[in-house]
């Protein structure tokens, strides 16, 4: 029997260790960490029975993941709760703009807007699920729908300043801004309203669903399904060389490419070596949990409601400090997203306590405190908000980093999201997944299709090692993807 190591158990690790337990190969995944799941962990905080997610909360790319839709982890304890609105985007004036999972309904409620939004969303998001099949694997491969990828890829390509110019009114254009913003990227970039338009048409298509009873059920269940297939896990061993790693024939490595460079040193092809210590760190985020009597007071009714909100006022406002931080500058006023996912999962709260989940953008590796910039963009939108904090729990950049280590100075995008790593991955290659050395594979979040819980960079990667496995082996299974 074949082995393989899975060094990181994030959600990508797993999804790597799972593709291989099911061709038949004996697994092993290693975690430094006491607690499995990467950025996908929740616990208990402030207030006992309170529970909160510690990064990744809400999932429009992960419950519509073309991966985790067919392992059934139902079976495994997973379901997917969703608020009334998925997104609300206050302003100072009172009102908002409102996330719908219907774009009819998010149209509507956009006014004068109503066409524009219809013109980006309707068609991208009915044909959602054959467009995936080639925004969710690396782009530069022929795509497998190439009209429907062209509808989507048109606006993708342009800045999203330019996009926002399609609109008229300011709760449409803030309320697309502030999505584009998930980038962590300068708004007037090509290409930075990609991010954006995918998470909204993922999000018009399966919504922004929240993991019930935390994130760290999304984890379990794989973790879980991997047991059934043989698969094993083994926490607080934190790889440092290939050394501390038994002999395979596969290896995954679902880490940061510079610690890659660092573990596997002069292994590596130098031109690889070389291109994984120059891999670019975006900002990064700097995070406050809060215990809150009765909610959030937010003057705009659709925040009430919302299980996300961001922070960040007009667009022009958010697309001013998304470019502060790039330059190394924290802003008086930062963007701020505020995740409420209590109100689709009740039982994260304690009573009348809720939590609140947070997190300012900053500048890479900030190390001031930024709680007093969060609490006032919250307080600045929902007056009195202080009065209703019952405890707060604090994350700077530097504890993301300690955290989960492919959270570089506090990026927990693992790496920045420009034309060249968004389009190639950690370098420029058409197989973003190979390392140069036979058998290893990186499968972080720093490959394509880039951040989030839905697995895709995990099982791409197991797919191109199943595919070089088998070469080497003298067969090819036809359930292999040929293009990986």
């Amino acid at each position: 029997m074949s082995t393989a190591v899975v060094v990181g158990s994030g959600p990508n690790g797993l999804a790597a260790a799972i593709i291989l337990a099911r061709a038949g190969l004996k697994v092993t995944v290693v975690e430094g960490a006491d607690q499995i799941g990467g950025g996908t962990r929740s616990s208990e905080m402030i207030v006992p029975g309170l529970l909160h997610d510690h990064c990744s909360a809400i999932h429009p790319m992960a419950v519509g993941s073309p991966f985790l839709r067919g392992l059934d982890l139902e079976r495994y304890g997973l379901s997917w709760a969703w608020p009334e609105i998925d997104c609300a985007h206050p302003l100072d004036d009172g009102s908002a703009g409102a996330l719908f999972r219907s774009v009819t309904r998010t149209a509507t409620g956009l006014g004068s807007d109503d066409r524009a939004w219809r013109l980006l969303f309707e068609r991208t998001t009915t044909g959602y699920d054959r467009m995936s099949a080639d925004i969710m694997r690396p782009l530069l491969r022929p795509p497998r729908h190439p009209l429907q990828l062209a509808r989507f890829g048109a606006p993708a390509l342009a800045p999203a300043t330019l996009l926002a110019r399609l609109f008229r009114t300011e709760q449409a254009r803030s309320l697309f801004g502030g999505v584009a913003a998930h980038a962590f990227h300068p708004l007037n970039r090509p290409l930075s309203a990609s991010i954006g338009l995918g998470i909204l048409t993922a999000g018009h298509t399966y919504g922004w669903a929240v993991a019930a009873g935390g994130s760290q059920r999304i984890t379990d269940a794989m973790a879980a399904l991997l047991g059934d297939l043989g698969g094993k896990i083994e926490t607080g061993r934190y790889v440092r060389s290939v050394a501390d790693l038994p002999q395979a024939e596969v290896t995954m490595w679902d880490v940061a490419p510079h610690a890659l460079a660092e573990i596997l040193g002069d292994r590596l092809p130098s031109r690889i070596e070389k291109a994984y210590r120059r891999f670019r760190y975006g900002p990064g985020a700097f995070k406050v949990d809060f215990a809150v009597d009765g909610g959030v007071p937010w003057t705009a009714e659709a925040a009430r409601r919302a299980g996300t909100v961001h922070l960040g006022g007009s667009f022009a406002e958010i697309a001013a400090t998304e470019s502060e931080i790039h330059r190394g500058r924290m802003p008086e006023r930062p963007f701020v997203l505020v995740g409420q996912q209590y109100l689709a999962d009740p039982q994260r709260s304690a009573g009348n306590i809720h939590p609140i989940w947070a997190y300012a953008h900053v500048p890479h590796g900030y190390q001031g405190d930024a709680t007093s910039a969060i609490t006032a963009q919250i307080e600045r939108f929902a007056p009195g908000f202080r009065d209703h904090i019952v405890g707060t729990e604090v994350c700077s950049t530097s504890e993301f980093a300690e955290y989960n280590p492919n959270y570089v100075g506090g990026n927990i995008m693992t790496g920045a999201k420009d034309i060249p790593q968004l389009v190639f991955g950690p370098r420029k290659t058409l197989n973003p997944y190979d390392v140069g050395i036979p058998g290893h594979y990186i499968c972080s979040a720093a490959t394509p299709p880039g951040p989030g819980a839905h697995g895709m960079c995990g099982a791409n990667a197991a797919q191109r090692a199943l595919r070089r496995l088998s070469y080497d082996n003298g067969s090819l299974p036809d359930n292999l993807d040929r293009t990986l």
